[in-house]
């Protein structure tokens, strides 16, 4: 099984570009190709580059969420899914798949502790600073604009908040996850998980865990049960909540053919309890490995190097 793969600082180049003559209909550099205006950027120590805020035309698109209603899926035991097809406007979702590939990563901290305006980390009851040691393991990272964006929209059409939003990439069909569970104690008794699909066309598997004959005013469920099977298509969002992690298990199998080796993203926006959930996510989704980014030229995925640059240069890395 080809293990999947996050988009931890997955960022784009800041190379400088050789110089040209624009027309007032090109835009410029680091400009918004709607407005003209120069793109705001969100700066953070853990960044390694600046993140831009969504250009003008993603943004608009955004306020056409959800694009069509929610589906209830609950005619299962312990099943609670609400299925939009899609969340995301066709509109938009291309364009938003192209935008993310490049320039996020997994941000987040859990609901013991939250960023101030100036971007360090404070406790959320005294909003005193946090002892230095208190994530030995990992540094957190704020939702930058972009994210923040989408996540306050979920929130508003799922009923549930947020404080972790995590993003894998799935560069083949090659690529896949094999049955788990989001059932970790420090997302609580029935935590609610909004997991969003761009890009390539997968499927989403579901299926329950097994129960023993013993367990009282529950027909038995054998781990040969056929699975249900949900075909998500770019701008897809499935909505996770109730006892649906406690019961049951989900998968991205390996897939050919189709548009599958095109690559997909999967966004799921999460909710961590205590600070073990912020350093188990930095830890799964992060890790110690080395610094990737999107290189569009070659179409995957490469080894991402700092470049040195000259004093008359500008630097936009952190």
């Amino acid at each position: 099984m080809s293990k999947k793969r996050t988009l931890d600082t997955f960022f784009q180049s800041t190379a400088p570009k050789k110089a040209r003559v624009a027309s007032d209909q090109t835009p410029k550099p680091n400009t918004d190709a709607g407005t003209h205006l120069a793109i705001p950027y969100d700066n953070h120590p853990t960044y390694p580059y600046s993140i831009p805020h969504f250009p003008s035309q993603i943004a608009s698109g955004l306020s056409e969420v959800p694009a069509a209603e929610g589906k209830e899926i609950n005619d299962q035991p312990d099943l609670d899914l609400l299925y939009f097809q899609p969340y995301i406007p066709k509109s938009i979702e291309k364009q938003l798949f192209e935008f993310l590939r490049q320039d996020t990563t997994v941000f987040g901290v859990d609901e013991t502790s939250r960023f101030a305006p100036d971007g360090s980390l404070i406790d959320t009851q005294t909003s005193k600073p946090i002892p230095s040691n208190k994530y030995p393991t990992c540094k957190p990272r704020p939702i930058p604009h972009c994210l923040d964006e989408l996540r306050k929209i979920t929130e508003i059409f799922t009923s549930s908040s947020y404080n972790f939003c995590l993003v894998n990439y799935y560069a083949t069909g090659a690529d896949s996850i094999s049955y788990h569970s989001d059932d970790e104690r420090f997302l609580g008794p029935k935590p609610s998980i909004a997991s969003f699909s761009l890009g390539a066309k997968r499927d989403f598997l579901m299926k329950h865990k097994p129960t023993p004959p013993s367990v009282k005013d529950l027909t038995p469920v054998t781990a040969n049960e056929k699975p249900l099977k949900l075909t998500l298509a770019s701008g897809d969002m499935v909505l996770m909540r109730g006892p649906t992690q406690s019961n049951w298990l989900h998968s991205i199998p390996k897939r050919k053919g189709g548009d599958s080796d095109k690559g997909r993203i999967n966004i799921t926006f999460r909710k961590a309890m205590v600070k073990y959930g912020t350093e188990n996510y930095y830890q799964y989704n992060v890790g110690n490995g080395g610094v990737w980014r999107w290189d569009g030229t070659k179409g995957e995925m490469i080894p991402w190097v700092k470049e040195k640059v000259s004093s008359l240069s500008r630097d936009v890395s952190i």
